[in-house]
């Protein structure tokens, strides 16, 4: 089995890269610098030449606030990207597998109460800001693609890699004594050694279709920051507050919270937040005495 990483260099393919190599799986690993999904004749050479068994796409616009500003760049990775992916892998016979995000949901009030345990996989989307739409635009595309596809949902990415919500935490724990979080944006973390371990579960499977994969859990934001405080030793004022208080330039979805059911039921078990947050925490620790500049 040949595997194929697109954005390379990110939280989610830089771990993704970390499995294969530890388990010394046969992969070729492109940062987005090396290949661009929205330029399909370097799509085409770059496939066509590696001839991938499973394509994992990890390349994406990811810049929530900034595509209210660039959603002509936001689209054109987010959508178009994975247009040019899912035509070559067609084409080429390889199976896509690409991550989307807990935001193609609106969390209205509505489907709080339909779905107070979570959106499962074939909720209605209905995205309030740019960056959800781009992404569910790309949802459609790879729905409607002629290749064997997987689409996988997180939410509230974190790992040790890049930049996230638990990593900003630590730092601006260390930092300051006294922090204001939102309160009432409500889901769950999903933390990337574990998505790319279920993933890599999903693909032994065979499956293919979208699926949920996420810690187990229903907190908010600051929730999940008080409880890094806590299991960091970091002393923390912590206030609580609203979105309405906190300076977003693109609207977020009050309540995200993703569905495990389907995951569960085809052999996946969850993580629950708490323990998974402290193997993530010890991740960090790790990798930052390990690489202290990456």
């Amino acid at each position: 089995m040949k595997y194929l990483i697109t954005g390379a260099t990110g939280q989610l393919g830089r771990e993704w890269v970390r499995f294969l190599k530890y388990r010394g799986l046969s992969y070729t690993a492109y940062s987005s610098a090396e290949l661009d999904i929205t330029d399909l004749e370097a799509v085409i050479q770059k496939i066509e030449n590696v001839q991938p068994d499973l394509l994992i796409n990890c390349a994406a616009y990811t810049d929530v606030d900034g595509a209210e500003s660039e959603s002509e760049k936001a689209f054109l990775v987010n959508e178009t990207g994975v247009k040019n992916l899912a035509n070559v892998c067609e084409s080429v016979g390889a199976k896509l597998v690409h991550y989307s995000t807990d935001y193609v949901f609106s969390g209205s009030e509505k489907d709080q109460q339909k779905y107070p345990d979570g959106y499962p996989e074939d909720a209605d989307t209905n995205p309030v800001n740019v960056y959800g739409k781009s992404k569910e635009a790309g949802e459609k595309i790879l729905q409607q693609a002629k290749c064997d596809w997987m689409l996988i949902r997180v939410s509230w990415l974190c790992g040790r890699y890049g930049s996230n919500f638990i990593k900003t935490m630590l730092r601006l724990g260390a930092e300051r004594h006294e922090l204001s979080v939102v309160d009432d944006q409500i889901g769950c973390p999903s933390l990337a050694f574990d998505v790319v371990e279920k993933t890599h579960q999903l693909i032994e499977k065979m499956e293919n279709g979208v699926f949920h994969i996420s810690c187990e859990g229903k907190i908010s934001w600051a929730d999940l920051a008080e409880e890094v405080f806590n299991q960091s030793g970091l002393e923390v004022n912590l206030s609580r507050i609203s979105s309405d208080e906190y300076p977003f330039t693109a609207t977020r979805p009050m309540f995200t919270l993703l569905s495990l059911n389907k995951a569960k039921n085809t052999g996946l078990k969850p993580l629950a937040w708490k323990s998974g947050l402290k193997r993530i925490l010890i991740q960090i620790e790790k990798k930052n005495k390990e690489e202290p500049n990456t």
